[in-house]
């Protein structure tokens, strides 16, 4: 088995590549860099400028499963003009890899993508599984996300099988927004926003790519919520890893509208609440190495 992985030198991918070298699964990877390709053994780089609809065919080469994360991150003040990239980093590389697969001769099997539960509308009540429908939100997130997700259902056009991960907030030791959190925290400037309230649907690193991982070896299809089965409010996420960090919380939340002011409309990632369940792929045989919160500060901050 060969993968083929876009995004792979970004937080996420670097992580999928460990598990497949762990599990010796060889990777081709794209990059809109020249200066980052490499050809060792069981890692192969192959250019492309989604932009520019560019792309080395080399590259789908002997490859059964296309494991597919590129997409600019929305951790970024959201301009009119960046907006259009997250939506536009995301949409132009499936369609050129569309494009590229169609009417030629191939051995993908399956296509795993990743995606967002920001697809899920903001509330402090629901749970949402996989089969949630009701996506009345109009905010620009959950536009994004059914977006790209349609995009992606364009493999499903050519044969071959989709599988969709949708991603809560991924913690990491190295990057993402674990590391933003705890930086006040750790000077003693740790706060929680708003009313603390709104659920916060998380997953360690580890744990995202080995379920990436789990759907490939399984062959597993369909949407998958690529969440820990315990979320935790905010508030539970503040003081956790102030807790495990051993630092004070003195101050109070920090109101909507003063993030408001300082992030313009990218502050709605910090407020908006999804309780989201891990019950679908739990219940496909994926076991959490980190099933809650504190063990898995505790493994990356400690």
């Amino acid at each position: 088995m060969r993968v083929l992985i876009t995004g792979a030198t970004g937080l996420i991918g670097q992580e999928i590549v460990a598990r497949c070298n762990e599990e010796d699964i060889p990777v081709n990877y794209l990059t809109t860099s020249k200066s980052k390709i490499e050809n060792t053994n069981g890692y192969q780089g192959f250019y492309w400028n989604p932009k520019t609809g560019t792309i080395d065919k080399a590259c789908f080469k002997d490859v059964d499963v296309v494991i597919h994360l590129a997409g600019a991150t929305v951790a970024k003040r959201w301009t009119k003009d960046y907006k259009e990239e997250i939506l536009n980093s995301r949409l132009q590389p499936t369609e050129l890899i569309i494009k590229s697969l169609k009417g030629e001769t191939h051995t993908v099997k399956q296509v795993i993508s990743a995606s967002a539960i920001g697809v899920y509308p903001d509330s402090l009540v629901n749970y949402y599984e996989e089969t949630f429908q009701d996506f009345f939100d109009s905010s620009f997130l959950t536009q994004v996300v059914k977006k790209w997700e349609h995009a992606v259902d364009g493999f499903s056009e050519l044969g071959i099988p989709v599988s969709k991960v949708r991603i809560g907030l991924v913690l990491a030791k190295n990057g993402g927004a674990l590391q933003s959190l705890v930086k006040p925290i750790k000077v003693g400037f740790g706060a929680g926003f708003g009313s603390g309230k709104q659920w916060q649907s998380w997953i360690h690193i580890y744990d995202l790519s080995a379920l990436f991982l789990h759907l490939l070896k399984d062959e597993l299809y369909g949407v998958y919520n690529g969440v820990a089965p315990n979320p935790v409010t905010n508030n539970e996420l503040v003081k956790t890893c102030a807790r495990v960090l051993e630092k004070p919380l003195i101050l109070p939340n920090i109101p909507k509208f003063m993030m408001a002011l300082l992030l313009g409309e990218m502050h709605t990632i910090l407020f908006e609440s999804q309780r989201v369940s891990s019950k679908k792929i739990e219940s496909e045989g994926f076991q959490f190495k980190f099933n809650y919160l504190e063990p898995a500060l505790k493994n990356l901050l400690q």
